[in-house]
């Protein structure tokens, strides 16, 4: 399937679609490499365990959480579990694109939001909004815009009329700047942090899987990269991996420093 193509046709504003179409596949594609904390990973497991059990709550009179805000610093994993979500649960994952929702006009930004909230709630799927702050921040900023707040609004307006056929997820690097109302609406929250040395071996581990290497080099690289996102271990890796190509050579701990020095991650 195409990343454009759905049961229903994605909405548009500026003349183009207000998000991208991933499938299952493809998602399952993009997170080969996750590594999810412990606490963060029984978060989902039991997430996507109540959403099996949909009729089972229902008897019970529980209700269905469909709503998850990660929070943390960048390149820690809040996109990628979005995407591990959709994969698990086998929906589609629409990528919201804020440079489409955002308007100058006055209510465009209000009714983009409504538009992309009604599409979920008719196909089912996993919303995920990246960069939430931009639409989700606090009415009670001295300098916010009156047209931010009546977008904040809506979106308080569409999180209470969501139904349960979709699952929305929200990710922000500014957890304090979001709207206090905002908070309240979402049952599920997920804390995001710089991967600690087990998540950095485990990550280091996977990047360097059947690539040839010097004896000893995950654990140099994990002592090396320690302050690092997850993002930034990546980028170095790829970047020592392609030095190592360029000589014909094995993957080495003077390849990773060279391009620790190349890339300079800001710890």
């Amino acid at each position: 399937m195409n990343k454009n193509s759905s049961n229903q046709r994605l909405p548009r504003a500026k003349g183009i679609d207000m998000g991208t179409y991933y499938t299952p596949k493809e998602c399952a594609r993009k997170v080969k490499h996750l590594v999810l904390p412990q606490m963060n990973r029984k978060i989902v497991e039991e997430f996507i365990t109540i959403l099996g059990m949909h009729a089972t709550f229902e008897e019970h009179n529980v209700p269905i959480p469909n709503k998850v805000v990660m929070y943390g610093p960048p390149g820690t994993g809040k996109t990628l579990t979005a995407f591990y979500m959709a994969q698990m649960l086998e929906l589609p994952l629409i990528l919201v694109r804020l440079d489409a929702v955002i308007h100058s006009h006055l209510g465009e930004t209000g009714s983009n939001i409504r538009k992309i909230f009604e599409y979920a709630k008719a196909t089912p799927c996993v919303l995920f909004l990246d960069e939430f702050d931009a639409i989700a921040r606090t009415r009670e900023s001295n300098d916010e815009v009156k047209e931010m707040a009546r977008a904040v609004n809506t979106l308080l307006q569409c999180l209470d009329d969501f139904g349960d056929s979709s699952i929305f997820v929200a990710a922000t690097n500014l957890e304090n700047e979001l709207d206090r109302a905002i908070w309240r609406r979402f049952d599920t929250k997920m804390t995001y942090s710089l991967p600690d040395e087990f998540s950095r071996r485990q990550y280091i581990e996977l990047l360097i899987n059947g690539f040839d290497g010097e004896a000893g080099l995950t654990e140099e690289v994990c002592g090396r990269l320690a302050g690092c996102s997850f993002a930034d271990i990546e980028q170095i890796v790829l970047k020592a991996k392609r030095k190592a190509i360029i000589e014909h050579s094995p993957l080495t701990h003077e390849h990773i420093v060279l391009s620790y020095e190349e890339y300079s991650p800001s710890l």
